[in-house]
């Protein structure tokens, strides 16, 4: 996946500045593609040349204008377009599961502590998609 797909999502479902783009992508596509604010103001940047979104200049005092961000109708199509390609399969890479397998060699009980701590942030991410689908439906 593109990191142009992933804000061509954050922005289909809210627009916004590039700012308020960063904080929104950190607490709900970050969780499985991680960008950088400078990553995401450079994807911008190539998809407004590339047509991919639409720009309105927002006035500030004492500031820049701000940019808010859209996507546009050609934003949407290639959106469409990504949507319905299929995925390949990622290769499965897992510190955790070397972890686990090489628990044995090591403090047991440090990595069953080291698995309870991933249990809860899953349980904690978990919890967050279930309030998003709540949110969505």
């Amino acid at each position: 996946m593109a990191l142009t797909h992933a804000i061509l999502v954050a922005l289909s479902e809210q627009s916004g500045s590039g700012y308020e783009l960063a904080r929104r992508f950190d607490r709900s596509i970050g969780f499985f593609w991680h960008a950088t604010h400078q990553q995401i103001y450079r994807v911008l940047g190539r998809m407004d040349a590339d047509g991919w979104v639409d720009v309105e200049l927002v006035p500030q005092t004492g500031r820049p204008d701000k940019k808010v961000y859209a996507v546009s109708a050609e934003g949407h199509r290639v959106l469409a377009d990504w949507l319905a390609t299929p995925t390949p399969m990622e290769p499965l890479r897992s510190e955790l599961s070397v972890k686990m397998r090489g628990a044995s060699y090591g403090d047991g009980a440090a990595v069953r502590d080291v698995v309870g701590q991933s249990l809860a942030e899953h349980e904690a991410r978990l919890a967050h998609y279930r309030q998003l689908e709540r949110r969505d439906h």
